[in-house]
């Protein structure tokens, strides 16, 4: 607490009785004194009503992702494109509820494609907020109207509950005031936000998650089912708004080697390659590729599972609201716009998936170790994905090398034994590669979108005027 700030409080306590005129004379000229130092003009301009967002703890907003991840997988029509949308929109609501109590951020109205800043709501001046009430507030709300129509009761309830048992251990819950003040802007940032993405064009994608009527083109080298599923997913997901246009409009320029059926071609040795693998895969392989499967309605995504080892890693580092906040706020517009991109590159190129092809021209009886997924092969989604949430944990724990001792523990909750790393960039490797040794993506979707999220989650960290020094 500021100097000042301490002497009005205390200035409230009864003075002890003094009884000698003179000491009384005293007091009167010392009460004087502190009063008017505590009349506003006497306020330095930088010191804050508010409690900084940093002497808050984040553990509230990352349960808040800890239950996103639950409702992502038990939610009809959440595929890995409308499950990566809806942390996007969670992801900015966490950041912009508290980013007034951040020194020298920025909102990220006007700064994201399409967000006008005067569409969000403003504080009172000179009054008093807390940035946990509000961020508890907005995330209820959020994901709540993420999840919309298809939410079940009970995840709902979920919802509630957290934001009734935050809101009831606030430290200054008891100020009826300043509560309903936070709880009300909270709200109004959320309720801004959801507007943002109603015009985005996935606005409740999930009720049409294959986007019909779709028709996938003849060609040979075109995606056919390899499943019961016979429509690709969202086949338009690539004509979304992007956070920032730069993450889909400068990650186009990749293409497949062109298709053959000719056993000297460069298209039919990438089949080769995957046929091969898959035939001399070691354990430790297999394994990847199980590890970072992620299938929707199994799991919370590929999405979800970059975000549990994000949230792993702020819990291990007792992360304060504002480093958290800034956390997610970066790899949510990384994921978000990840997807897109990929997804654009999807049904540019429509590409067949490796067991069509080798189950037609190398060998009929070949099966995967994985699932296929039903959408085309160009590029991998695990791989752009991966490729822009490594970057983003890059900047946010490291000094640029992503060297970072941890362990995976996130998908203990599925059955499988943690894995260590050492390096992000090495995570994410391992995490195309897992594309390669399940049989479902030729090594060039696993090279090609692996850049594509690089630059991505470059592109996030540089082109948005986050504040430095976070703490």
């Amino acid at each position: 607490m500021h100097p000042i700030q301490k002497t009005c409080i205390y200035s409230n306590k009864s003075p002890l009785p003094i009884r000698k005129p003179m000491k009384r004379l005293l007091l009167y000229v010392l009460l004087l004194s502190t009063i008017n130092a505590c009349r506003k003009e006497n306020y330095p301009s930088d010191v804050p009503l508010s409690r900084s967002a940093y002497t808050f703890s984040g553990k509230q907003v990352q349960n808040y992702f800890n239950l996103l991840c639950k409702i992502s997988k038990s939610t009809p029509g959440f595929f890995p494109p409308q499950v990566a949308r809806a942390y996007g929109y969670v992801g900015i609501t966490a950041y912009e509820t508290v980013v007034n109590g951040i020194p020298g951020a920025q909102s990220l109205g006007s700064q994201l494609n399409g967000f006008n800043v005067t569409s969000l709501p403003t504080i009172q001046p000179e009054v008093e907020y807390d940035w946990a009430i509000s961020s508890n507030a907005g995330l209820a709300f959020i994901i709540k109207k993420m999840f919309d129509q298809n939410i079940s009761a009970y995840n709902s309830s979920a919802i509630d509950s957290l934001e009734n048992i935050y809101l009831g251990n606030s430290s200054i819950s008891a100020d009826p005031v300043i509560r309903e003040r936070s709880i009300n802007y909270g709200r109004a940032v959320a309720q801004a936000i959801y507007q943002y993405s109603i015009n985005d064009g996935g606005d409740k994608s999930y009720l049409d998650p294959f986007q019909l009527p779709y028709i996938v083109p003849a060609d040979p080298f075109c995606w056919i089912p390899t499943g019961a599923v016979l429509h690709p997913i969202s086949p338009f997901w690539g004509k979304l708004r992007p956070f920032i246009q730069a993450n889909v409009a400068n990650t186009q320029n990749y293409a497949p080697v062109p298709f053959s059926t000719n056993p000297t071609s460069a298209f039919y040795q990438q089949a080769q390659q995957v046929y091969d693998q898959v035939k001399h895969n070691t354990t430790d392989q297999v394994e990847i590729a199980q590890y970072w499967a992620d299938d929707p309605f199994n799991t919370c995504t590929p999405t979800g599972h970059t975000f549990n080892i994000l949230t792993q890693l702020l819990n291990e580092n007792n992360a304060t609201l504002e480093k958290t906040s800034v956390a997610y706020a970066k790899m949510s517009i990384a994921e978000n716009d990840a997807f897109i991109a990929c997804w654009q590159q999807k049904y540019k190129h429509v590409l067949i998936r490796p067991y069509s092809y080798i189950r037609q021209y190398i060998d009929a009886g070949f099966n995967t170790v994985i699932g296929t997924p039903p959408f085309p092969a160009f590029t991998s989604g695990h791989s752009a994905e991966i490729g822009a949430g490594a970057q983003v944990l890059t900047d946010l724990f490291t000094d640029g090398s992503g060297n970072y001792d941890f362990t995976d523990y996130s998908q203990l909750q599925y059955g499988f034994s943690p894995r260590h790393f050492t390096n992000f960039n090495t995570m994410a490797k391992e995490c195309a590669d897992s594309r390669f040794f399940g049989g479902i993506h030729y090594p060039m979707d696993n090279e090609f979108g692996l850049e594509q999220g690089i630059s991505i989650g470059r592109y996030v960290n540089t082109l948005i005027n986050w504040p430095t020094n976070i703490r």
